[in-house]
């Protein structure tokens, strides 16, 4: 599962939100002649600040994928090719990604995808104080 956090009910629940809001996001996906899926692509329009972008709306790549056994032969290309005309038409100057910093074949699918790393950043979070764990 692309998404292992997430559940069953959750990947449903966006699914339908994607699909209701045309105009916001795009999904791409790639079949066979034997009608298989080979992959698929997952785009937003965002409006708000995109790390290393400079425009807005920005078309972000939410998620990519394509069946092992199909890599390297020009899927995920196709898939980020329809999702970026698809931005084109609503106005997107910028395509925009990410990705964890430790995962290094998602780096390499970006940079082969024709992206440049913007920017590497580090999150941090702080709990209210009635909310954190006693030591």
């Amino acid at each position: 599962m692309l998404w292992p956090h997430t559940s069953v009910d959750d990947h449903a629940h966006e699914t339908e939100q994607l699909l209701a809001a045309p105009h916001q996001y795009a999904m791409a996906i790639a079949i066979s002649s034997k009608g298989e899926a080979l992959g698929f692509a997952e785009a937003a329009i965002r409006h708000d600040y995109v790390n290393g972008c400079d425009t807005s709306p920005v078309l972000f790549l939410e998620g990519i994928y394509v069946v092992p056994s199909m890599r390297r032969q020009g899927i995920a290309r196709a898939l980020c090719t329809s999702i970026e005309q698809w931005g084109s038409s609503h106005a997107c100057a910028e395509f925009a990604s990410d990705t964890s910093i430790d995962n290094v074949d998602a780096q390499a699918l970006h940079r082969a995808l024709g992206f440049d790393e913007t920017e590497r950043v580090v999150f941090f979070r702080k709990l209210p104080r009635d909310r954190r764990r006693t030591a």
